[in-house]
């Protein structure tokens, strides 16, 4: 993936009026970023704030809006990749609550608009890619988990942070069923957690997050298959053992704890050496998959020794 800084402005952007019927661009190819202002979901749409560009952001163009909240994996909401669109709209995300416990100095129970208070949204524009071999490139919207874990205090014993999606079945309807072991369950090693590229996402473009892309509050881990980005948040653990998640528990021997991307690694049933872009057709030419999903300058380092086909 190429990595590109820029000099753009926000007065440089595509307006919402633009991206919003389909033809979401970037100025002169670069790469912009928001500034949002205010508290959680009530307040997301505060006035924009002139930003410095970030230096994370690729330089592709990313998929319109409508692309990004119609084709997701939220198997609490169905198994169809259309499913959470037609049926996330009965989740409750305001108020909205995150329990921050473990081996932390200040655990509790906190609301997001107080978690949002003081941190400095900017948008990211990353390419998510599905261990299926289909990608997307997406503007998140959030802030880097680690100014969130350094404002709870993290404790010299964490070596793991465990995350939780909520567990709510009267609006969450597959969780009623056994295809998964719930509440969904997702972990990083602390130096995973604390790499700036690890974004906590309140929102996509400059709109609060849809809710089958995972509202109100989601991680974002640009360089690991989709499925380690785990959706609608409510609890945060900081841990000395590695912690449980969910598809390396459901199948270890087709989803590893680290689910880094790399092409090197087939998938048991496909091969993940290439992918494929939505939004451009079945016929659409397929590309190589880059290793880490190309950010392997930032991240590679966080696995030296590791031999990576086996801890995948």
């Amino acid at each position: 993936m190429a990595v590109r800084k820029t000099d753009l402005k926000w007065s440089d952007v595509t307006p919402k009026a633009v991206f919003m019927n389909r033809r979401a661009v970037i100025a002169s190819g670069g790469a912009a970023l928001l500034g949002l202002s205010g508290g959680g979901q009530r307040a997301f749409a505060a006035d924009k704030l002139n930003a410095a560009p970030s230096r994370y952001s690729t330089d592709e163009k990313p998929n319109t809006f409508e692309e990004i909240s119609g084709y997701n994996n939220f198997y609490e909401f169905g198994l169809d990749k259309g499913d959470p669109a037609k049926n996330a709209h009965a989740l409750t995300t305001d108020p909205w609550a995150v329990q921050i416990d473990g081996l932390v100095d200040r655990p509790g129970s906190y609301d997001l608009a107080d978690i949002l208070k003081g941190q400095r949204l900017e948008q990211r524009i990353y390419r998510h890619r599905c261990v299926e071999a289909w990608s997307m490139v997406v503007p998140w919207v959030g802030f880097e988990l680690n100014a969130l874990l350094a404002r709870v205090g993290v404790q010299p014993g964490a070596r793991f942070v465990a995350f939780e999606t909520l567990m709510r079945p009267s609006e969450m309807p597959m969780q009623k069923t056994s295809i998964l072991d719930w509440p969904y369950r997702e972990g990083l090693r602390l130096d995973e957690a604390m790499h700036p590229l690890a974004i906590l996402a309140t929102g996509l473009y400059d709109e609060a997050m849809p809710k089958q892309n995972g509202a109100p509050l989601r991680l974002v881990v640009p360089w690991k298959y989709g499925f380690k980005s785990i959706k609608s948040i409510v609890r945060i653990t900081l841990t000395a053992d590695r912690p449980q998640a969910t598809w390396n528990m459901q199948a270890p021997k087709e989803y590893g704890f680290y689910s880094n991307v790399n092409p090197n690694v087939d998938h048991p049933r496909w091969s993940q050496a290439s992918e494929r872009r939505i939004g451009g057709g079945f016929f659409a030419k397929r590309q190589p998959t880059l290793m880490f999903n190309g950010y392997g300058d930032e991240v590679a380092s966080l696995y030296a020794g590791m031999d990576l086909t086996k801890e995948y």
